[in-house]
């Protein structure tokens, strides 16, 4: 059970109960870590625009975000965001196989290279950014804009944030229906 309280909708502010029912349209329900959140509808308003921010928009395909945001999540060993997001990445096309034996994509066939670039980069940044090397930076750029990059690293960055709030906090995967 997750160490703080998931406030209800009835329990939060009317501004906020407003986000919980475009979370809810969403997905059919108001993911734990939301409900969470909501003890500081400051702080839970603005991640709610920075996370869509980096993940509807851009020219980075949803489907390479939510593979390489798995990747990182397998990286933490965050079952909360893997719950969520493997999900979210079959219903984009990837194959239980793939997102199962993900690790092993360096020797895999069934990803691109500018694929397995991003892949890089999730799991260098995750284990520790200050060793994304020149020639790996250099070989990402023949794949990516600058501003793919950026949102990529984004990305990345967002679900290292996110993984590390729901692992110290021992978020349990939300279940259909809940905190609506």
């Amino acid at each position: 059970m997750s160490r703080i309280s998931r406030l209800n909708r009835s329990e939060v502010a009317p501004e906020m109960a407003t986000l919980y029912d475009k979370a809810f349209a969403q997905r059919g329900n108001v993911p734990n870590m939301f409900r969470v959140m909501a003890h500081r509808p400051e702080i839970f308003a603005t991640m709610q625009a920075h996370f869509a921010a980096v993940l509807n928009t851009g020219t980075v395909p949803i489907r390479l975000k939510e593979l390489i945001i798995v990747r990182t999540s397998q990286v933490n060993v965050t079952p909360y965001c893997l719950a969520s997001h493997t999900i979210l990445a079959k219903g984009l096309g990837w194959s239980d196989d793939q997102l199962s034996h993900l690790a092993e994509w360096p020797r895999r066939d069934d990803f691109t290279a500018a694929e397995k670039a991003a892949l890089l980069l999730a799991e260098t940044v995750t284990r520790d950014a200050n060793s994304v090397s020149d020639e790996q930076f250099a070989k990402l750029r023949g794949f990516y804009s600058e501003g793919e990059i950026v949102e990529l690293l984004c990305a990345i960055g967002l679900f290292n944030y996110f993984n590390r709030f729901n692992n110290a906090l021992q978020m349990e995967p939300t279940k259909p229906g809940e905190g609506g």
